[in-house]
């Protein structure tokens, strides 16, 4: 009997999952059908200043900083590159970049000092002298975007009642591999469709890496990148900041692209649990919650269980069908490449596994470092454990 209302439980909550991936996948397609601000052919456009922190020559990096570098928009735009090492091998990347954008301004910032134990900010405050436009936007190094892109965040900010702008992000396969696809799937059949739930319902109001946009008065209202030094979530942390100083931080409706370079399942993992963690530490709640997107495993578990019936695995394979309705859903809605979906099951356990694991342990790797989370979000560097340079990144 024990067993019994167990089972029953598990699906319950594996059928409420399958109704969120539905919804979720509606809320995909209304999301893109939402209008799109414009600027005025002949409105002068506002000076930009884009932000990129940098930290080796990860995979795909010349192509993802290219993108920036090619943008098709009518105002002034300075783009700045900062890095903490003199030896790091991203600064040949920028010198490239140099030569080839002679009419663009690029500026190299090489400065070793830490001010906190979040290293990107700190790469974030040594960089923020050289701002000399109006606008900020601030965009982590393994994005993608399209020659649009800043005119679009532009209109975006341009909004009334707008002080930030941000961008959802889909995953690009960076190679042919399983480990960068199931990165990619993590991303568009999870991040994304947990991101639409929860500003559908004006129960989160997030703000990511992928694209943090705001004017450069505001960074001073704010207390400059130095008031987010120790926050593992900067850019929650940074939006939020944003919001209490004058008004909503925006998301388009459209997606950039995030290179997925996974080739193992280690690192697959590592950045999955900080990824997790971050989230944990931001909305425990929330992240409590999603255990009921977690509908084929679940469903899989009742199955596993004594005494389980034929119908514990006819919802486990309602929860698939889910999911795929989901993930073409999504493609279709933002105009993405189609996912390997024989992928789906696989991903899903992975899934599971990682956010049971995320109650366990507060330790994180980033960058080659290792931290510990503490309740408030704010990061702990570990002692003595800090990996070889040439570690992989995560």
């Amino acid at each position: 009997m024990e067993w019994t209302w167990i089972s029953a439980l598990l699906l319950v909550l594996a059928l409420a999952g399958c109704v969120y991936g539905l919804t979720t996948a509606w809320l995909a397609g209304r999301l893109a059908r939402r209008p799109v601000p414009r600027l005025a052919p002949d409105a002068a456009r506002p000076s930009v200043t884009l932000l990129k922190p940098l930290c080796g020559d990860e995979p795909n990096l010349y192509h993802n900083l290219t993108t920036f570098c090619a943008q098709a928009y009518a105002g002034a735009v300075q783009v700045i590159f900062g890095v903490q090492n003199a030896a790091d091998p991203a600064i040949a990347v920028v010198h490239r970049l140099q030569a080839e954008h002679p009419d663009l301004r690029i500026d190299l910032v090489v400065d070793a000092r830490q001010h906190g134990s979040n290293r990107k900010v700190s790469n974030l405050i040594n960089m923020a002298g050289l701002i000399a436009h109006d606008v900020v936007v601030l965009a982590d190094s393994d994005m993608v975007v399209a020659p649009d892109y800043l005119e679009r965040i532009v209109a975006e900010l341009g909004q009334p009642g707008v002080s930030g702008v941000t961008c959802l992000y889909h995953g690009v396969p960076a190679n042919g591999g399983v480990w960068a696809h199931l990165s990619a799937l993590a991303i568009d059949t999870q991040f994304l469709p947990n991101v639409l739930m929860g500003t559908g319902l004006g129960l989160a109001d997030p703000c990511f890496g992928s694209t943090i946009a705001f004017r450069t008065e505001m960074l001073a209202r704010i207390g400059g990148f130095e008031a987010i030094r120790n926050d593992l979530a900067d850019d929650y942390t940074l939006g939020a900041a944003l919001r209490a100083h004058g008004g909503i931080v925006a998301i388009p409706n459209f997606t950039i692209g995030h290179t997925c370079v996974d080739t193992s399942l280690a690192g697959l993992w590592r950045h999955e649990t900080r990824w997790n963690r971050t989230i944990r530490n931001v909305d425990p709640v929330g992240y409590a919650g999603t255990l009921v997107t977690h509908a084929f495993p679940l469903a899989l578990i009742a199955a596993l269980l004594p005494d389980s019936g034929p119908y514990t695995l006819a919802t486990a394979a309602l929860a698939l069908a889910c999911r795929i309705v989901l993930c073409v859903r999504v493609e279709r809605a933002f105009g993405l490449e189609p996912h390997p979906y024989w992928l789906l099951p696989i991903r899903d356990l992975l899934s599971f596994a990682g956010f049971a694991w995320c109650f366990m342990s507060g330790a994180v790797t980033w960058k080659g470092h290792d931290y510990r989370v503490v309740a408030d979000g704010t990061l702990i560097p570990e002692s003595g454990l800090a990996r070889e340079s040439g570690a992989p990144s995560t």
